[in-house]
């Protein structure tokens, strides 16, 4: 299994950022996938997932801002966070499963920063 993380970066507060994840050595389109993030400090913190038929779920702190979406065909998940805040800023990862623990499966992750 690998998860490759692209599309972080720096952005000013209220700006947007769109996360990808290419997968492979699975069947993607069977697995439920998840992003999830880890500030400075803190604990790895589930954000979003989405099921194989295309079922979505966020955490309330991301509701309405974040979305996510897959391409089955292209083995691919997607984030896009819009109207970011600075308590936003963490490394982001993808993830095989829903919700996501310290113990799934995880690609190395892509710094999102939030400042102005």
């Amino acid at each position: 299994v690998q998860l490759v993380e692209s599309g972080g970066g720096l952005v000013q507060p209220g700006g947007s950022l769109r996360l990808s994840c290419a997968a492979s050595g699975f069947t993607f389109s069977s697995a439920a996938m998840s992003w999830a993030r880890q500030a400075p400090g803190k604990g790895l913190e589930w954000v979003s997932g989405i099921y194989r038929a295309g079922t979505t779920a966020y955490a309330d702190s991301v509701k309405g801002r974040f979305t996510i979406t897959r391409n089955n065909a292209n083995n691919t998940v997607y984030l896009q966070m819009n109207t970011l805040k600075p308590e936003d800023t963490a490394v982001y990862y993808c993830a095989l499963g829903i919700p996501t623990s310290a113990t799934s499966t995880k690609g190395q992750g892509t710094q999102v920063t939030v400042s102005s």
